[in-house]
């Protein structure tokens, strides 16, 4: 019969039967045998499509950049879905009438402008380029976000920025500014280098320096340690002095005293005597010469005696022939 076909679809399109303007079945992988003239057929991919992207935007600072990257979407209400795009088939059933898929990423690419427009124009260049991840994440929190999308029944599943790149003439000043800050690093970190070489010459000389004056330090304050003792053993060695002193003057003036007392001792004692010997010759002033001289002979020695006797004998040398002495005599005269 003409016109009549077995339709077999897919388990991941969702397929809509339509039969004299009204929904005769609907559902996932159907099978079903399909009149033509009568009907009409609608299918809805539900598996998640992916759809690269390439597009300029201007940055903050009005430097064009191009965006690249690719966005995974899925049709979660096929129903709601075919009302705003349209997925009919072809009488045959093989192809599709318009063009539901094109015309489908081209309202998610818009939808994709727009949320980077949002992000990139409030970046200058140097952080637009160099704050992907960043500038993703709101560009998916914008699209999971779209009142559109959600009104088509799309889900936006994954969003990927492969690229966030400037002009040609803008990214070979990028890279003219980039060498010369790596130059300017390098002899900086260059600069850096022989500072912190100078610096911990610096700290080596100053540690010397520092362990120098302790060392002085350390000596001045044993010189002072030994010159406080010296002048504490001086300091005591002039107390015993002074002691020493004191008691020699003590000494001094205990002798001179007794030497004026032993002074005035012999003086008395020599005053006694000449009294007694001027109270003596006042009694024997007329005593005859032999009488004294008899009285002295008492109590005198041997020597005294015979030294008195040879006197008398000088006394009468005239008189006197001759002397004989025995050698007993003059050895007992030599003793």
């Amino acid at each position: 019969m003409f016109g009549l076909r077995f339709m077999k679809f897919e388990p991941n399109n969702y397929v809509i039967v339509y039969k004299n303007g009204k929904i005769a079945k609907q559902g996932q992988g159907l099978n079903f045998w399909y009149y033509s003239p009568t009907g009409s057929i609608v299918k809805i991919p539900t598996d998640v499509m992916d759809e690269p992207f390439m597009f300029e935007e201007n940055t903050f600072d009005y430097q064009p950049v191009t965006i690249q990257g690719n966005i995974s979407y899925k049709i979660e209400d096929p129903l709601k879905t075919s009302t705003y795009v349209n997925f009919t088939l072809t009488p045959k059933g093989r192809a599709y009438l318009d063009s539901p898929l094109e015309s489908l990423s081209q309202k998610i690419k818009n939808a994709v402008v727009v949320s980077a427009n949002k992000t990139i124009s409030l970046l200058p260049l140097k952080q637009a380029i160099t704050t992907r991840e960043h500038i993703k994440d709101n560009i998916l929190l914008n699209l999971k976000a779209n009142e559109e999308l959600n009104q088509i029944g799309v889900t936006i599943v994954n969003l990927s920025i492969l690229g966030i790149k400037p002009n040609t003439e803008t990214a070979r000043a990028l890279e003219a500014q980039t060498r010369e800050q790596i130059l300017k690093d390098a002899d900086d970190a260059i600069y850096v280098r022989r500072n912190s070489s100078i610096e911990q010459e610096r700290i080596v000389k100053e540690n010397e320096y520092n362990t120098e004056i302790a060392i002085e330090e350390k000596k001045r304050e044993i010189e002072e340690r030994k010159l406080k003792a010296r002048q504490g053993l001086q300091k005591q060695q002039n107390l015993l002095k002074e002691e020493q002193i004191k008691a020699d003057i003590q000494l001094e003036e205990r002798k001179k005293e007794w030497v004026s007392l032993s002074s005035e001792n012999i003086k008395i004692q020599a005053d006694a005597k000449a009294y007694e010997l001027s109270a003596a010759m006042k009694a024997l002033e007329d005593t005859k010469q032999e009488t004294l001289q008899a009285l002295a002979s008492v109590g005198m020695d041997s020597n005294r005696l015979i030294a008195v006797a040879f006197q008398e004998l000088a006394k009468k040398a005239g008189s006197i022939g001759q002397l004989n002495v025995s050698p007993d005599l003059l050895r007992e005269l030599m003793q």
